[in-house]
């Protein structure tokens, strides 16, 4: 069948976006995989699905029209992708498939629970990322490029993180992480891990650099839940005089996170880069 797509990205975190309204496409692993595939395919870290809400099991009682079905760029489905809200949202307007209200807020319906939006304008969307949780529990990391292994904080921002400070920037630009990092006691259906190197608080801001093995995906230039998770755990190892603003630098931008409690915003841009059509297998 033939497929019209538009691919987009946010902070370099990659999709291929499509529309399907009723579900009608059978979207197995094998067609996400080629879709994401950076040879012979569109090439993107995840494809999303704009599928409108009603009726669907998975998002009952969230008030939104639209759902995002979010599939890893090896077909296997993730709960919530915080940099692909903000690029569904803007595909959404872009294809005047939605509106937001008069106080530019647009509900969008994820696995992970109702994420509302809110359109900054210039290409910028702010997303209420809902409650996170931080575990007391420790994980120990191994990855290609540090010599030991170094313990992680569990972090839940509607899915699975795993993070881990380093000392300088130079250890984090060591890094390999084209393999997937290990994780002792393994998570029972796998966690992003982010590596970060706090920084300075200037203004009452704080900022971190962070890198990311997405699981399912690989390295990404982005993660929006990474960057909410990494930001909250920095904040948390600091303790009470802690900024609940951070400013996160990733290998393909800059995103604000914003802590409220233990509830989170996240700000960044959202770009649709071309639109065409692909035969799926």
């Amino acid at each position: 069948m033939r497929l019209q797509f538009t691919k987009g990205h946010g902070t370099g975190n990659d999709f291929v976006l499509f529309t399907d309204a009723d579900r009608e496409v059978d979207l197995t692993e094998e067609r996400v995989r080629a879709l994401t595939d950076r040879h012979v395919g569109v090439g993107g870290d995840g494809v999303i699905r704009a599928v409108r809400a009603d009726g669907i099991a998975e998002v009952r009682g969230q008030d939104a029209e639209w759902f995002m079905d979010y599939r890893n760029g090896d077909g296997s489905i993730a709960e919530m992708c915080g940099n692909g809200v903000r690029v569904f949202a803007h595909y959404l307007l872009a294809e005047g498939l939605a509106e937001p209200d008069a106080e530019g807020m647009l509900p969008i319906a994820t696995r992970a629970g109702l994420k509302p939006v809110r359109v900054l304008g210039k290409g910028r969307y702010e997303v209420s990322m809902g409650e996170f949780t931080i575990a007391e529990n420790e994980t120990l990391v191994t990855a290609e490029g540090i010599d030991v292994a170094r313990p992680a904080l569990s972090v839940d921002v509607g899915n699975p993180h795993r993070v881990v400070a380093l000392a300088t920037e130079a250890e984090l630009e060591a890094l390999d992480l084209n393999r997937a990092p290990g994780l002792d006691p393994a998570a029972d259906h796998g966690a992003n891990v982010e590596f970060v190197v706090p920084g300075a608080v200037t203004s009452g801001r704080g900022s971190i650099v962070m890198r990311v093995h997405e699981r399912g995906v690989g390295e990404t230039q982005s993660c929006g839940t990474g960057a909410v998770a990494a930001a909250m755990a920095t904040r948390h190892w600091i303790g009470e005089d802690a900024p609940d603003a951070w400013l996160v630098r990733v290998p393909g931008g800059e995103l604000d996170v914003t802590a409220s409690g233990t509830t989170a915003t996240l700000a960044g841009p959202a770009e649709l880069v071309f639109s065409s059509d692909i035969d799926l297998p």
